[in-house]
């Protein structure tokens, strides 16, 4: 049986555009998630469900109208779209509205669905990662691990006639530690999943991450604190892409941009970053945590090139903000579930790998800071300021990665930070995450090589 069934979206799209409008559409949603949380050597928090339902939106006049329900029958769904439908001020007749184009998204090879697996095979992971993560050292104060999964059926059917479906799989698991001696705290924090199944853990098992996460946390227990200052810096391509998340991928997505709410509005086709900075947004990359084969919106998934050779190419469309810019949207219309409406946003965002080698360019640097991951941060998106702590840093001396240091912070703007990037590397890793805006969360990753900054503020001792 099908995710619609009982009911007509053309029928319902047709009664959410009676007052007229240039859009309308039907997202339907059907999801069942698992969360599971281990604090304090037990099980604190086991959470199943599952959520069902439908949102109707018509666009005029280049506004939003929305509506939910979790009532599937073509009774409640009229009425949600006549809600909508009051809500057009302008008037006016629908067009014809029939089935063009129906396509399934073939999905990803998923192994080991977690939707199938027993509730206390979850709940093994976490305690196995807990029981590593605390044997790891006797400094270790406080444990952590979360683990997460989502199995997420999707239909959007529309006015211009397609109808989009997929089965998306979602897994993410966790583990933070927390170390402490002689009244200094440090904390360890290692992520792992993505668009894939249980069969994650046959590559990287529960004790791996447990067991980074921990010696991360005893490791920066004995690092002495930063010094401060202006130095080079390398960004190791295992640090995440916390900077290209943050401070350039959020200015970028298109209804920031087009708002003046970005320091890099009104920019396209001008000179942004470096010429050896490239960068990505590519849903397309199979099992990683921002991948699909639609987006939120019954878009198919592409790779757009944000920024090409230093030059800004596109921006991060969703339909709305493609109909205003008078361009194809770039299928980066996503919603955290059918209680809200698409709103441009990133999915796996890159700077793209050069061709020079990683250790080449840690050797080019004679004194500097070497950061191997990059922890939280805040930026402005308006003028691209930005400041991220750094949760495991190295100094630098003489072309070799040398001491841990602690407490150490980046402080700089995205576009200046963009043009003075000098060395790319030929390598890259990714990070993973939940991305927020506008109230809503969605999975995401983001990815760099190793980066050369020769100048950036250093926030730590000596600062």
């Amino acid at each position: 049986m099908g995710l619609i069934e009982g009911f007509d979206p053309f029928k319902v799209i047709k009664a959410a555009l009676s007052n007229g409008g240039e859009f309308a559409e039907v997202y339907v949603e059907d999801t069942f998630n698992t969360s599971i949380v281990c604090e304090e050597n037990r099980i604190e928090k086991v959470v199943t469900g599952r959520d069902r339902g439908c949102g109707v939106r018509v666009i005029a006049g280049f506004k939003t109208y929305y509506a939910y329900t979790n009532d599937l029958t073509e009774a409640a769904l009229l009425e949600v779209a006549s809600i909508v439908a009051k809500g057009v001020k302008e008037g006016g007749l629908s067009p014809a509205i029939g089935l063009m184009k129906k396509e399934k998204a073939p999905g990803f090879d998923i192994k080991k669905l977690p939707v199938l697996a027993d509730l206390s095979e979850k709940v093994k992971y976490v305690n196995r990662a807990n029981s590593t993560a605390w044997g790891i050292d006797k400094r270790i104060r406080q444990v952590k691990v979360v683990y997460g999964d989502g199995y997420k059926k999707m239909a959007a059917v529309n006015s211009t006639g397609e109808w989009a479906e997929e089965e998306k799989t979602g897994l993410i698991f966790l583990c933070n530690a927390v170390s402490g001696s002689d009244g200094v705290m440090q904390t360890g924090y290692e992520p792992l999943g993505g668009s894939i199944g249980l069969e994650i853990f046959d590559e990287t098992p529960p004790e791996a991450v447990a067991e980074v996460a921990a010696r991360r946390a005893i490791m920066m227990l004995g690092a002495r604190r930063a010094p401060g200052g202006r130095m080079g810096v390398i960004l190791s391509s295992e640090a995440g892409g916390t900077m290209i998340h943050e401070a350039v991928g959020h200015g970028l997505e298109a209804d920031l941009a087009m708002q003046d709410l970005s320091v890099y509005s009104g920019k396209l086709n001008g000179k942004v970053a470096s010429p050896v900075v490239t960068v990505l947004d590519d849903p397309t990359i199979p099992y990683k945590r921002g991948s699909f084969f639609f987006d939120d919106e019954g878009t198919k998934a592409q790779r757009t090139v944000l920024v090409e050779k230093g030059v800004l190419k596109s921006y991060m469309h969703d339909r709305l903000s493609a109909m205003k810019a008078g361009v194809a949207s770039t299928g980066n219309g996503r919603r955290e579930s059918y209680h809200y409406r698409p709103i441009p946003r990133m999915t796996n965002t890159i700077i793209a790998p050069g061709d020079m080698d990683p250790d080449a360019i840690v050797r080019s640097l004679d004194k500097g800071l070497f950061v191997k991951k990059m922890g939280g941060g805040q930026v402005n998106t308006v003028n691209g300021d930005f400041v991220f702590e750094i949760t495991e840093g190295y100094m630098i001396d003489k072309g070799k990665v040398g001491e841990p240091v602690r407490g150490a912070t980046l402080t700089g703007n995205g576009p200046e930070v963009l043009m003075t990037i000098d060395m790319v590397g030929s390598d890259l890793g990714f990070g993973i995450g939940t991305c927020g805006k506008d109230n809503q969360g969605v999975p995401v990753a983001d990815a760099q090589p190793t980066l050369r900054i020769p100048e950036i503020i250093v926030g730590g001792a000596g600062s």
